[in-house]
């Protein structure tokens, strides 16, 4: 069992983006920041499909299937535990301030298709990675030789959707987080998986362009129908594509700066952190030290959490043989 050096180093990136959007809403840092959080949020989600692709193919080539089964199981022990400490402490705490339908929602990961409160409005991108999870792995058993053509549809529907979306004026209602709005994220980082030996190696020079894309792209104001379309149908597409190359290029060379030990445990966190970040950085409460207790939140859920369920189910619940980027996607 080994991790893949590096991407614990690019969630440590991911997460801080997220905060660094929370602190510039609440006026802590600077006003450019804001629009990052949504960058963040993408590269969780390349890497996503990036790691659960990989998982699957490897299954797939030594079995030629997918054990379904086994893959939800291990799953719902990754997901599930953090998650509902974190909802039963908030469900518990704004009792009187949730509605009952917005924590049904929340509890069923559908959270994304609904008005949310703030405290649980950040559920959205796991709605969205769990719908992921529901759907991909069956999709790709049974129609595994067509998987590249499906991959390519979904990252050319996604922008066709949202584009759909906004003329029709249902965004806001139906669009904003919902899973074809962000799907060609997670298809590229599938198909960095599925093309993961046939990559040529990407040059720094390349990978210091890629970076450029990503601090550019998200600057851009699409305050008109011409330059949303533009963003919509070119710059977001391109910047996917541009997360999807980072990746590659991380994998390919394991920068010591995402290697380092303080990065790495920042990395492993992130998932709890996330959870936890959204309660304690309030805009409409702001609060400097609210990271502080965000993150001791998230000590609480990942190492009396996370990691005791994590090494109950590697104990009890049987691994694909050599499934060396298991401990990973976990």
């Amino acid at each position: 069992m080994r991790r893949i050096p590096s991407l614990d180093g690019l969630r440590a990136i991911s997460i801080l983006l997220v905060l660094a959007a929370h602190f510039a809403r609440e006026g802590f840092a600077p006003e450019f920041l804001g629009p990052y959080a949504g960058v963040g949020v993408r590269v969780f989600f390349v890497i996503s499909g990036y790691l659960i692709t990989a998982l699957l193919l490897k299954e797939h080539d030594r079995t030629s299937s997918i054990n379904l089964r086994r893959f939800y199981v291990r799953r719902a022990y990754r997901i599930f535990p953090a998650a509902i400490f974190f909802m039963g402490i908030i469900f518990a705490v704004f009792w009187r301030n949730l509605r009952w339908y917005q924590m049904t929602a929340a509890l069923l990961y559908v959270v994304n298709y609904f008005p949310r409160p703030w405290v649980l409005g950040h559920l959205w991108s796991l709605s969205v990675e769990e719908q992921f999870y529901l759907l991909w792995p069956s999709v790709l058993k049974k129609w595994h030789r067509h998987r590249v053509a499906i991959l390519a549809g979904v990252f050319a529907f996604s922008p066709v959707y949202t584009a759909a979306l906004h003329y029709f004026k249902w965004f806001n209602r139906l669009g904003m987080g919902t899973l074809p709005t962000v799907a060609d994220s997670l298809a590229v980082g599938c198909l960095v998986a599925v093309f993961a030996t046939r990559w040529p190696r990407i040059q720094k020079s390349v990978f210091a362009l890629l970076i450029l894309v990503t601090i550019a792209i998200p600057m851009y104001n699409a305050d008109t129908f011409s330059r949303t379309v533009l963003l919509l149908f070119v710059l977001n597409p391109i910047l996917s594509a541009a997360l999807g190359g980072i990746v590659i290029h991380v994998v390919q060379n394991p920068y010591r700066i995402l290697n380092l030990a303080p990065v790495v445990w920042l990395g492993q966190i992130s998932y709890s952190l996330y959870l936890w970040q959204q309660p304690f950085m309030n805009p409409d409460a702001p609060s400097r030290y609210g990271v502080f207790a965000a993150i001791a939140m998230a000590c609480v859920s990942y190492y009396l959490i996370e990691q005791p369920l994590l090494r109950y189910r590697d104990g009890h619940v049987d691994a694909p043989s050599a499934a060396q980027v298991e401990k990973v996607a976990a």
